[in-house]
């Protein structure tokens, strides 16, 4: 008989922590990887730190998956997932070797969510993103250039539509990268960025006691806002809003919903209207005896009536429950069930610092540089898989712990 497979579909803080949590449950017991394998899908060979595609430097944002899956015993597979068949326990993947049908024992989906491009005229062609690493080193590569596009009034305009969490880290580094792209050309002139919803407040359910320092902070760095209007169509010169302006604009950023990977719905359950698979505490997909699921394509719901909330704070520990109790689902041995009893809002706010927030009210805690420091270790350390190369250090990351909430940091401090 060949070894058995633990099967783990998506790379991102759900995918790569299941894998590493699989492995270090193996280790744990003493079971090789011959007898059974841990092996991860993706379509790159990159773990992507999402969640900092709105910063200007994108250089840190890629983990080669080999740097931490491989001192783990981890295999992976570069490949686009293509249908699952649930009752046969099989997944289909198109890898450069042509397509293929895996088989698993035991199946942890984590392929996460994708941003929602509502068929607006004009969006699909002329339209920019952070929502993948491709998507953000297109929008780079676009304000660089602006530098050699004529002089008008839309030429250093930026419109980011969607004032949610991500729309408002964007929006708030967009008036430093349009003024570095012109003095690096050395060029001078207005710097115009505008940011659009259609609801009528910003910051989605950010609630009132952090809504005005989020206001504060974009008013400081020169934003405007448009919100309470829907957008009509982009042309690439120029963004329509159902209220009859028009904005010239040579730069429109789409930041507005996420929606779990589509491929959820070939699991064969029902999910909820964010397209998310329905877990147990352990993780384990209801209706489905032998799938696991975690991260953004999943839904928990929470012992305070909440439910988990597509993000690494609640990815990261989803996905190293889910790896361990698809171990220890396989061997008969008793599954760990995830509680999680605090949540935070870190909010980068650009030059201007960031925004701490405590509990579902979102109460805040510390603004501005204070903020900023513990953002900055957040971004540059805490979401990060060990990079030493070093076994025991990577297995060690991956129990199944929920981390504290981040501390307040003093000028230097660790996270």
């Amino acid at each position: 008989m060949g070894a058995q497979r633990i099967l783990v579909l998506g790379g991102g803080f759900a995918g790569l922590w299941s894998a590493l949590a699989a492995a270090r449950q193996l280790d744990q017991l003493g079971i090789s990887p011959d007898s059974i394998e841990v092996l991860l899908v993706n379509r790159d060979a990159f773990h992507g730190i999402r969640v900092r595609n709105y910063e200007a430097d994108l250089s840190p944002l890629r983990v080669p998956l080999e740097a931490v899956l491989a001192p783990a015993g981890v295999r992976w597979l570069v490949g686009e997932v293509g249908s699952l068949d649930t009752a046969a326990h099989t997944v289909s993947v198109l890898s450069a070797a042509g397509p293929q049908v895996l088989g698993y024992d035991r199946l942890v989906f984590a392929l996460g969510s994708q941003l929602l491009r509502p068929p607006v005229p004009g969006l699909a062609a002329h339209g920019f993103d952070v929502d993948t690493y491709g998507g953000a080193s297109r929008l780079a590569q676009h304000l660089e250039a602006l530098a050699e596009r004529p002089e008008g009034p839309g030429r250093f305009t930026a419109v980011v539509v969607g004032a949610g969490l991500t729309g408002i880290e964007a929006v708030c580094e967009l008036p430093a990268r349009l003024r570095a792209v012109q003095e690096r050309a050395g060029l001078a002139g207005p710097v115009r960025v505008v940011l659009v919803d259609h609801n009528p407040q910003l910051g989605s359910d950010m609630g009132d006691s952090a809504r005005p320092v989020i206001e504060e902070a974009l008013a400081a760095l020169g934003v405007e806002l448009r919100l309470g209007v829907r957008v009509d169509g982009v042309d690439g010169a120029s963004i329509r809003f159902d209220s009859g302006e028009v904005l010239v604009a040579d730069t429109v950023v789409w930041c507005a919903g996420l929606r779990a990977s589509p491929l959820t719905a070939g699991c064969g359950v029902a999910t909820d209207a964010l397209g998310r698979l329905p877990v147990d505490a352990a993780l384990r997909v209801e209706g489905l005896s032998v799938v696991f699921a975690a991260g953004d394509s999943a839904r928990l719901a929470l012992e305070d009536g909440h439910s988990t909330v597509m993000s690494c704070q609640h990815g990261r520990p989803m996905g190293r429950f889910a790896g361990h109790n698809a171990v220890c689902d396989l061997l008969g041995l008793p599954l760990l069930p995830l509680r999680i009893d605090w949540y935070t809002t870190i909010l980068d706010l650009g030059p201007w610092g960031a925004l701490y927030t405590e509990g579902w009210d979102r109460q805040v805690v510390a603004t501005g540089e204070t903020a900023k420091r513990t953002k900055r270790l957040i971004n540059g350390q805490r979401i990060y898989p060990p990079l030493s190369g070093d076994r025991a250090e990577i297995l060690a990351a991956a129990a199944p712990v929920v981390q504290r909430p981040p501390r307040l940091q003093p000028q230097g401090g660790q996270p």
